[in-house]
């Protein structure tokens, strides 16, 4: 049987990952290393020809694609000839947004025979179904999401961001280049009152195999900064990293955890 690789950025999914596979190559993007793990293969854009004959060496077969990384800046010589064959079709993707940029990725992964896989298909249980893990949520709280559903799906739309935060109706914060993190620290900073909803869901048509919204215990803590009462999320495309403790830091204040 062939191994799996775990394309790996920032953060705590490769490592949650790493747990829920047997023995996983582990190769981080240089400049973006995982958090908890030790990675196998540090690999740089520039030399990406030489790592694809590489992870077939190591005999790999399906690779996932797991953390948060930004578009690092190329150095021009660094590239062996293989990959400089790549560059022109890589920068046009990065010229339509992340969703073509990871879509051409992909392709190129695949088209070198790798499986690409979700993280839904390889450890389904970080994927929480529909329904409550904490609290219950009351009508407000309902109408508050239906409506923060609402502004993510029409902001992924045009590929900005895949997180809202919503109060009695009104749209607080969107979430854009600088992150979820940076939304609700800007929310807790600048909002009157407590009460709301913070929302995430997969942009429309989102090769979901790839870059699916990830939820945290940090999260969990910036929400209850940000006097937010209820995390909400669409049901199966949503990422809980750690759930337990996640569960736990939310029923400590006294925050809705609900996938719908």
């Amino acid at each position: 049987m062939s191994r799996t690789a775990i394309i790996a950025g920032q953060g705590g999914l490769p490592a949650a990952l790493a747990k829920a596979l047997d023995d996983p190559l582990v190769a981080a993007l240089d400049g973006f290393m995982p958090a908890g793990i030790e990675p196998h293969i540090v690999f740089r854009l520039e030399r990406l020809a030489l790592f694809l004959r590489e992870l077939h060496q190591r005999g790999v077969g399906r690779v996932i694609f797991a953390g948060a990384v930004r578009r690092p800046r190329l150095d021009p010589s660094l590239f062996d000839p293989a990959t400089a064959t790549l560059v022109p079709r890589l920068l046009a993707a990065m010229q339509g947004g992340d969703d073509a940029t990871l879509r051409a990725v992909i392709a190129l992964f695949e088209e070198e025979g790798f499986a690409v896989e979700g993280v839904e298909a390889l450890a389904p249980e970080l994927v929480p179904s529909a329904g409550m893990l904490s609290g219950t949520a009351d009508e407000g709280m309902a109408r508050d999401a239906e409506r923060a559903a609402a502004i993510v799906a029409a902001l992924g739309g045009v590929d900005v961001g895949q997180g809202a935060v919503v109060a009695q109706g009104l749209c607080l914060a969107v979430e854009a280049l600088p992150g979820t993190d940076a939304m609700l620290d800007w929310v807790a900073a600048t909002r009157e009152g407590a009460g709301g909803v913070f929302y995430k869901a997969p942009k429309p048509g989102q090769d979901r195999r790839v870059d699916l919204p990830t939820l945290g215990v940090d999260t969990v803590e910036r929400v209850a900064n940000a006097r937010l009462d209820c995390i909400a999320w669409e049901a199966g495309g949503v990422i809980v990293l750690d759930r337990g403790a996640v569960v736990a830091a939310a029923e400590s204040h006294g925050i809705t955890l609900w996938a719908r």
